[in-house]
Parts: structure tokens; C-alpha cells; sequence
């Protein structure tokens, strides 16, 4: 037979229902389901906030609505994330995404353009000359796949 709990949270809760509330501090936050901590993260533990309030959702503990109204994130966020919980599991939440490869600078073209580079010239002259982006190239320069010489400064 199910018991019934009073709605009772330690002081300075924010609740999501009448029966789970959260609070943050030093940089932690915890849920409580009444008076008792039932799951802990760091503030900025991202994953782990999607894991949990899936979770809840999943299980039937909470409306997405409820998640929406308690932690002020929009309605689709949530459903997308509940939707990863159910097609992928909790393992899901900790995977690297994966990268594209450079699929404009590749072999030649990325020779030419780091010679070019070598050279002393511009990124936007190097683009027009291998006819690319001059986004692409300064991605490659930032992700470490070309360098670029520093000018001097006579």
C-alpha cells in the first residue's frame, strides 16, 4: 500500500512537484525527493542535469512541463533530450560528438594553402587563390591542421 508523504523540503528548495524539489549551492545541485537528496551534480555539469531530468521525465516522476517551469528551459530542449534518453540510454549523455573531417582541405589544397601561408600571405588572398572560404582556412588554422607564421613588424 503507497504511503503518503508530506511535501516537506529542506529550507530553501525550489520545487518541481509537490514531491521532488532542487537546490544549488556551492556550486552543487540537489534534488530531493521530500526531505532526502536522491541525486547530486555539479552546477555546471551539463550532461548530467540532461541525464536526470530525463530520467524523472522517463520514469513517469515528473511532466516535461515541470522541468520546463522549474529550470526555465524551453519545452523542446527537454523533449529532445528525453528523446535521446529513451533511443540511447544514460550512456548516451557522455559521448563525444563526432566531427566532420575537412572535406575542403584535404591533400593538395592543404599543402597549397599552408605554402601560401608560409609565404607571408593574407588568409583572404590564400582563399581567393584556392578558391575556399576564408572561414575554412581560419578554422584549420584554429583546430591546428595550418599554421600561420606571425608577421614582423620591421
Amino acid at each position: 500500500m503507497p504511503q503518503l508523504q508530506l511535501p516537506i523540503f529542506p529550507e530553501g528548495t525550489t520545487p518541481i512537484t509537490s514531491e521532488l524539489a532542487f537546490d544549488c549551492r556551492e556550486d552543487k545541485v540537489t534534488y530531493f525527493n521530500g526531505h532526502l537528496p536522491v541525486f547530486q551534480h555539479a552546477r555546471d555539469d551539463l550532461a548530467a542535469f540532461r541525464l536526470f531530468t530525463s530520467q524523472l521525465v522517463v520514469n513517469g516522476s515528473v511532466g516535461q512541463s515541470d522541468i520546463v517551469r522549474a529550470f526555465h528551459v524551453p519545452l523542446a530542449t527537454v523533449k529532445r533530450y528525453v528523446k535521446r534518453f529513451r533511443n540511447g540510454g544514460s550512456k548516451s549523455f557522455f559521448v563525444t560528438p563526432r566531427r566532420r573531417s575537412a572535406s575542403v582541405l584535404k591533400g593538395e589544397v592543404k599543402e597549397q594553402a599552408q605554402r601560401l601561408l608560409d609565404e607571408g600571405r593574407s588568409v583572404p588572398d590564400v582563399a581567393a587563390q584556392l578558391n575556399v572560404l576564408p572561414n575554412t582556412l581560419h578554422k584549420a588554422i584554429r583546430a591546428g591542421r595550418l599554421y600561420q607564421p606571425k608577421k614582423r613588424n620591421y
